[in-house]
């Protein structure tokens, strides 16, 4: 089938952010003497944090109030997003399909910190539609995510390219029957 819509991921395919996520829930999580690893943080690339986080304080025996540190992570990543840059390949890719065909983002990210990203790299408006974590109960590898933007782009998931960068995503959409780009076999760094 022909492809008639791009779906990207946002953190780590559209930007540059996984290593700011990533010191953004270290210093939050240090303060409950909960330490993070930043290549395991890494493997659960996709995967909302609402679910690794509480999974991984269990690991170490610490009880968080979850819903309080992620207010607290969001503000110390909030605080650096001045620092995001997109990640110009998968950009450039979005760039030329920009109005020859449907354009949307899929990510396990929070609707607002995923928003604050693409208007940080100047992208906002170039999507039909945004899916996040609130929009979906289950999660990459989950095909939920990109299959609620195929529904909302009205494109049938077998005409969807999705562009990702972790495994669990990649993984979804493979379980969404779409054809998926892994895009850290484009970066340049």
């Amino acid at each position: 089938m022909t492809i008639q819509a791009l779906i990207f991921d946002c953190d780590g395919t559209l930007t540059d952010s996984m290593y700011a996520h990533y010191v953004a829930w270290r210093d939050t999580l240090s303060v409950y003497n909960m330490e993070l690893d930043e290549q395991r943080f890494y493997s659960y690339s996709g995967t909302p944090s609402r679910r690794v986080i509480p999974m991984l304080a269990e690991e170490q025996g610490i009880v968080l109030d979850f819903e309080r540190v992620t207010l607290a992570k969001e503000e110390y990543f909030l605080n650096s997003i001045h620092l995001l840059r997109p990640i110009e390949p998968v950009v450039q890719i979005a760039r030329e399909n920009r109005g020859k065909m449907q354009l949307a983002v899929a990510s396990g990210g929070v609707r607002r910190v995923v928003l604050r990203q693409l208007e940080q790299i100047n992208l906002f408006d170039w999507f039909e539609t945004i899916v996040t974590a609130e929009d979906t109960e289950r999660h990459k590898p989950d095909p939920d995510v990109f299959l609620e933007a195929a529904r909302r782009l009205d494109v049938p998931p077998q005409a969807c390219r999705v562009y990702e960068d972790g495994d669990p995503g990649i993984e979804a959409a493979r379980r969404a029957g779409m054809e998926c780009v892994d895009v850290r076999k484009m970066r340049t760094k």
